[in-house]
């Protein structure tokens, strides 16, 4: 039996997917894994017997990784279960940035109670005009689960789309609309497009990627939209453009203390990834990893380790080793299960950064010595023996 706590509230759609294998947890204490959305883990204690923590989301700012990783902890997340929510909540902002809607919305219900109402809003609606998207040119910073559909529904629309990543992997380009205009390098996307979008996930070379220096590259009156990561955007830089008007429009769904304030931002609370369906795709993906990690000891869409699958296992056992990636380990590994006269019929052992993950099937049952000869090896994180 597997005990899982929840850290915050999970969708019953995922939760349901449990089997009778599985309790619910009241404290961390005695669970195996964790279930979590926005709840902050770095300042608490995680216990021993802990083997998995599983984000029904895709940010894991929340979680303390390495930590997580030295303990021999696999961290989930949910990437491209919650696109569809954030790639509508785009095309919103788009259509938001080109329309001042909530300009005028506002100022209806500044006069709502003056009386003569539909007179004043025909004499005065040219305030709020804006521009149409079709015909613009989109350029689109990442074309992943996210930038990737929203870049085919603005070709969709009308639109002249510029798309740039360097990383895009094969199933992603395949599924990119031919007439996207696929570009090298974020300065084209920056001199060339009317609307920039960015979604590309925060490392060194994306922090503040829209800042002085690449806002000057651009043209006047751009829209910029961001629905990725809040620290993409250099806030100061951003503030001093919409003074001057060489940005009209900033779309965020990153509010903080500087933004939520700023003339020319439409700041959205967080609300990209915020859908009922969003929240069940996410629930039952964290579910489904779970359970494949506990029952088969397969990785898939980990954060902290790599993916390792290799299916049910259909031998006598499987034993999983996390563990740092240093060389001369698997053959350490191989020689003390030999040891034990035990013969390997399968075999599988993948590398992420500084830590790895070996899988052995193997035809006998592993015995308890062989299992302790694996934990002493320096670099082993944890072993577990799945029968």
């Amino acid at each position: 039996m597997y005990n899982v706590h929840y850290l915050n509230p999970i969708s019953p759609k995922g939760t349901a997917l449990w089997t009778e294998d599985y309790q619910k947890a009241d404290s961390m204490a005695s669970a195996e894994a964790v279930m979590v959305r926005s709840a902050q883990m770095h300042e608490m204690e995680l216990p021993a017997n802990l083997l998995a923590v599983a984000r029904a989301g895709a940010g894991v700012n929340n979680i303390p990784l390495d930590r997580c990783a030295e303990q021999g902890i696999v961290v989930f997340n949910t990437p491209g279960a919650n696109a569809n929510g954030v790639v509508e909540m785009a095309m919103c902002g788009m259509l938001l940035g080109c329309r001042d809607v909530i300009g005028g919305i506002n100022w209806v219900q500044s006069i709502k109670d003056e009386g003569d109402v539909a007179k004043k809003v025909e004499k005065g609606k040219s305030k709020f005009a804006g521009h149409e998207i079709k015909g613009k040119k989109l350029g689109v910073i990442g074309l992943g689960a996210i930038g990737g559909p929203l870049a085919n529904n603005a070709i969709k629309l009308g639109m002249e789309v510029y798309g740039c990543d360097p990383f895009i992997s094969i199933d992603a380009a395949w599924h990119l609309d031919s007439n996207i205009v696929r570009v090298k390098t974020r300065e084209e996307i920056f001199s060339q497009c009317d609307i920039i979008s960015v979604h590309t996930p925060l490392l060194d070379d994306t922090r503040k990627m829209i800042n002085a220096e690449t806002i000057a590259m651009m043209k006047d009156g751009v829209i910029v939209l961001n629905f990725a990561r809040d620290a993409l955007v250099d806030d100061e830089a951003m503030e001093a453009a919409l003074k001057s008007g060489k940005v009209k429009r900033y779309v965020t769904d990153f509010p903080n203390d500087k933004t939520a304030g700023m003339e020319g931002v439409i700041a959205i609370p967080h609300l990209g990834a915020s859908t009922e369906e969003s929240e069940d795709n996410c629930a039952k993906m964290a579910v489904k990893q779970v359970m494949n990690y506990l029952e088969n000891g397969n990785i898939v869409n980990s954060v902290n380790f790599p993916s390792c699958d290799m299916g049910i296992c259909t031998k006598a056992a499987r034993v999983t080793i996390l563990h740092r990636n240093i060389p001369n380990l698997l053959s350490r590994f191989t020689t003390a299960v030999a040891a034990e006269n035990i013969n390997i019929s399968d075999m599988l052992n993948r590398s992420k950064g500084e830590y790895a993950y070996t899988m052995l099937d193997i035809d006998d049952q592993v015995s308890d010595a062989a299992v302790e000869h694996l934990k002493q090896i320096d670099g082993v994180l944890r072993v577990r023996v799945i029968r």
